[in-house]
Formats: C-alpha cells, sequence, structure tokens
C-alpha cells in the first residue's frame, strides 16, 4: 500500500478500533484473544476472497495476502470459530414477532395501536402471533424471553401487553454483544462497498451532524430523533414485509438477500484533540 492510502486508513482504523477496544477491555478480552480473531478473520477473508479463479487457494497465498508465516496460517486455521447462534435466534424471534405485533391489522386495537392479546384461544392471540412470525418455538418460551427485557407485561386477566416499540435486550450482555457485531457489520460492509462501488452503484450512506451545541439541546434532539428515526424504520419495515418470502410465502423471485436500513444516535463533547 502507498503513502498515500496508508495513512488515512491508519486513521480510520485507529477511530474505530478505539470504542471496540473499549468495549473489549470492559469485557474482559485480553489483547492476545482480540488478535487471534482478527489473525482467524485475515486466514478466512484471504481464504475464500482472494484466491485466483479457477485455482485452489493455498497456504503460501495466503501466507502472502495476509503476512502471516504459514506456520501462523495454519495454526489459526485450526482456531475454533466463535458461534453466537443462540443469541441470534433469539433476536431474530422476538424481534420479529414485536414488529408484526406493531405493524399487522390482526393484532392492532381500534386506535391501530398494539391490542393486549389473549394467551390462546380463537381470533388474534399472543399464541397465533409467535406461531405466524416466530417459527415452531414454544409461546411460553417468547413470552418468558420478551418478559425478561421488559418488552411486555402479562395483566391480571392472563392477556399480554406489548411495552416497547422494538425488541432491545436489555439484560443480557450477549444479546446486547450479537447486536455489536451484526450493526456495526453492516455499516462497515456499506462504507466498504461505497470505497468500490460495484455495477449496483453506493449505497445510501448518510449523516447529520454539528459540533457546538449547548447541553440543554441533546434531551430533546434526543427524542427528536428517537420518534423521526422510529417512524421511519416502521414505514420501511411495512415496505419490506409485504416483500419478504418469511412473512409472505407466495412471493415469487430469484435468490435469497438480506436488506434493511440501520438508524443510530451518537453524541460526545466535543474535544479538538484527537479522540
Amino acid at each position: 500500500m502507498n503513502e498515500e492510502h496508508l495513512k488515512p486508513i491508519s486513521a480510520a482504523v485507529l477511530r474505530l478500533l478505539r470504542p471496540l477496544v473499549r468495549i473489549l477491555l470492559r469485557n474482559g478480552v485480553s489483547y492476545r484473544t482480540f488478535s487471534d480473531l482478527a489473525k482467524w478473520v485475515y486466514v478466512d477473508i484471504a481464504s475464500k476472497e482472494f484466491g485466483i479463479k479457477g485455482r485452489k487457494q493455498s497456504i503460501s497465498r495466503v501466507s502472502v495476502i495476509t503476512g502471516l508465516s504459514r506456520k501462523e496460517v495454519m495454526r489459526v486455521q485450526q482456531l475454533q470459530r466463535p458461534d453466537d447462534r443462540a443469541s441470534t435466534e433469539r433476536y431474530n424471534r422476538a424481534a420479529r414477532v414485536i414488529t408484526a405485533w406493531r405493524r399487522e391489522r390482526d393484532f392492532l386495537d381500534a386506535e391501530g395501536e398494539p391490542a393486549p392479546l389473549p394467551m390462546l384461544g380463537p381470533g388474534a392471540t399472543f399464541g397465533e402471533l409467535v406461531k405466524r412470525y416466530s417459527g415452531d418455538v414454544p409461546v411460553r418460551a417468547i413470552l418468558d424471553e420478551l418478559i425478561r427485557v421488559g418488552a411486555v407485561e402479562q395483566l391480571k386477566d392472563g392477556r399480554v401487553r406489548l411495552l416497547t416499540q422494538a425488541y432491545i435486550p436489555e439484560s443480557s450482555d450477549a444479546d446486547k454483544l450479537h447486536i455489536l457485531g451484526t450493526d456495526v457489520g453492516h455499516l462497515i460492509s456499506t462504507i466498504g462497498h461505497n470505497l468500490k462501488p460495484d455495477s449496483i452503484g453506493p449505497l445510501f450512506q448518510r449523516k447529520v451532524a454539528y459540533d457546538n451545541l449547548p447541553d440543554e439541546v441533546l434531551p430533546e434532539f434526543r427524542k427528536l430523533s428517537a420518534k423521526k428515526g422510529q417512524t421511519l424504520l416502521e414505514k420501511l419495515d411495512r415496505w419490506l414485509a409485504q416483500r419478504d418470502r418469511d412473512v409472505n410465502p407466495t412471493i415469487e423471485g430469484t435468490g435469497r438477500n438480506r436488506a434493511g436500513v440501520g438508524v443510530f444516535y451518537f453524541e460526545e463533547p466535543h474535544s479538538k484533540k484527537e479522540k
């Protein structure tokens, strides 16, 4: 890499590593563990994405691409890949249930708000909601998970009432760390695509920020951005749900793709010093 590109990419890596390393240190992840994870990703991507067409990727070529010795490449290939499928499944199923509860007419009241649902029985019930949008997971398991994170409550008459607009795992560090991996991963993938866009062109990537705001403005902006962001996401959710084959099995078309839009809020004290 020439000097023209090395400096800006090095500065960019330092910026994205700072908040990540804070999280790693808070969770007791040592540099050695992080180093092994970084090496594993280097070897995995070099092996799968930087081969020569028509030829099997060799350990020697992976060594040259990554800068790791052949011995180290072979050692890293034997490392077990961390598996968070349990958190992924739990997050996806719970999120689908809450999203559908806020969107689908069958589960809304006369004012268009999520209706308190009886557990079982005819018509719109919590059991029917879970059956439609959470697969074959037991209804009680989904209810217990949503109660655990404070997303729903069970009323004295047995009905279940929705308390939140989205599934956010408040009490599970494992589930919150899963969100770190997926959401940040999607953002970096989008930026990576836009650095070298392909035939579909650049992907949407925007932000709005000012750096001389008084403390008193922040609470109001937090509320405004949360309200506007939620409205946008709910509108896009309705559009996507009508075209997703898991929700509408009759939808035709080729391939299977994941697409979405993420919205996040940030604030920090301004400093002229590099953070």
